[in-house]
Parts: C-alpha cells; structure tokens; sequence
C-alpha cells in the first residue's frame, strides 16, 4: 500500500507545475505493478473547487491515470487537504476514488492506522482554525459558486499561492517532539484511539518517529522538495522512501544515512 501527500499541482504556475506532475505520473506508473492500495493525503491540488458542471482546468495525465488504476481495480482513497478542501463528489462519481474530509481509521494487515491531511489538528493554531470553518461553511460556498469560474478561480489560485503556497524553510524544519502540533496530538488521541500507524502529511517535512515503543508517527513529506512517499508492505512494516531520481525508489532514511 502506498502514500502520498502534497503536490500542491498548479502552482506557483501551471507551466511550472507541469514538471512535477510529469514526475509524479512517472511514480504512480512505478507503483500500479503492485499496488493494492494508494491513499492521497491531502494537497493534491493548489486549489480545486468544484462548482456544479465546472471543475479547475488542467491535471487531465494524473485524472486519467488514477482512473485507469482505479479500473484496474487498484483501490483509491483521497482525503481532503487544507488546499483542496472544497473537493465535493467529482472523484466518486468520474473515478469510483472515495472522498474523506476528516479522518479515519483502517485496518490493514493486522495493523490499525489512522490517516487524516493534518490540518487544523493539534493544539494552537487558532487563526487557521477559525479561518477553516469560515471556508467549510456551506454558505460560504454558496457565495463563491456565485464568481464566474474564470474569475473565481484565478482570484482562489492568487491567494492560494499567496498565502503560504509551499512551506518554506522555516516551515521544513523539525522542531522537537514537544513542539510538533501533530505528534502531540497523535499523543493525546492515542490514548483513546490505539493505532499502530498515525499518518498525515501537510508538514510537508518527512519524518517518522517512534512514540512510546507501541505507535509510530509518519509525516509523508511533499513533492515539491522531497518527493517522498509512504510504503507499507505485506508483513505490516512501514517504511518512507524516496522517488527524487525518477527511475530510483530508495529509502528515504537510509538516503538520509548515508
């Protein structure tokens, strides 16, 4: 099973973009020959808002590849990130690719996991919170399906890449166990949710760490710096690995080793 999480595809430009989509097309066809499952953990656009019969221009390789894995019969889960938060039923019904806006825990293999983009969770963060239930509230919503797709896109896109379009340095820093928001919070929910995996991307910073000799935290990285995704094989094991050099999966903590 697979993992990955923000692309943030779009931006800054399109024609920037293109690159990084072509790399990550290169990916999913290096993993459909033994993908049993692929979970999207958020970002995987720079914005996406689907209005009734119109959705963003673009992203049409990595649209009909899923779709052709997800035909193959290869099983396909999204979840919501902070960035394409307004996804609504577009990929359940062209793609059969379930949607989630929260998170939710599987089992797999023996082992119980739980899965969610990251956003908004953990202590802090208030302003982005607050600004989060503004965005989720389906009036809202209501109000920016009334901007013309042509103007309310490029407006989203603009303040999209504004504000904060990929974590910069700062942001792609390990700042200690007691200082990270989501692994304090996968401290707390463990203690009511056991798991044996917590995984979540949004970080952007790829890191994996060991909490109380019984639960592993993962942050899936990005594909914008790292290229780094997630693998979980048949004995249960879990393990992040590197796709930098296109033709080249390694793993990303032996990379980090050496």
């Amino acid at each position: 099973m697979y993992f990955t999480s923000d692309h943030h595809f779009g931006a800054p430009t399109r024609e920037l973009s293109l690159p990084r989509e072509k790399k990550f097309l290169k990916w999913l066809q290096f993993i459909e020959k033994d993908a049993a499952a692929l979970f999207i953990v958020g970002d995987l656009f720079d914005f996406w808002f689907e209005y009734k019969t119109v959705v963003p221009k673009g992203f049409v390789r990595i649209l009909g590849k899923l779709a052709e894995m997800r035909d193959n019969g290869i099983e396909i889960f999204f979840f919501v990130g902070n960035h394409d938060l307004w996804m609504e039923d577009y990929f359940q019904t062209e793609l059969n690719i379930p949607v989630y806006h929260e998170p939710k825990e599987f089992e797999f293999l023996g082992k119980k996991i739980f899965i969610g983009h990251g956003d908004g969770l953990g202590p802090g963060d208030f302003g982005y919170k607050r600004m989060k239930k503004v965005f989720t509230n389906p009036f809202s919503k209501w109000l920016f399906r009334w901007f013309h797709p042509d103007l309310g896109v490029k407006l989203a896109q603009y303040l999209s890449v504004k504000n904060k379009l990929i974590s910069g340095e700062d942001d792609a820093k390990y700042l200690g166990e007691d200082n990270e928001w989501l692994i304090l919070y996968t401290k707390r929910k463990i203690q009511t949710h056991p798991n044996d995996y917590f995984i979540f991307g949004h970080r952007h910073l790829p890191m994996t760490l060991n909490i109380e000799n019984k639960t592993t935290y993962i942050n899936l990285g990005d594909w914008i710096k790292y290229y780094t995704y997630g693998v979980m094989s048949w004995n249960g094991g879990f393990e992040l690995m590197d796709f930098s050099k296109d033709s080249l999966s390694e793993s990303y903590e032996s990379k980090i080793q050496s």
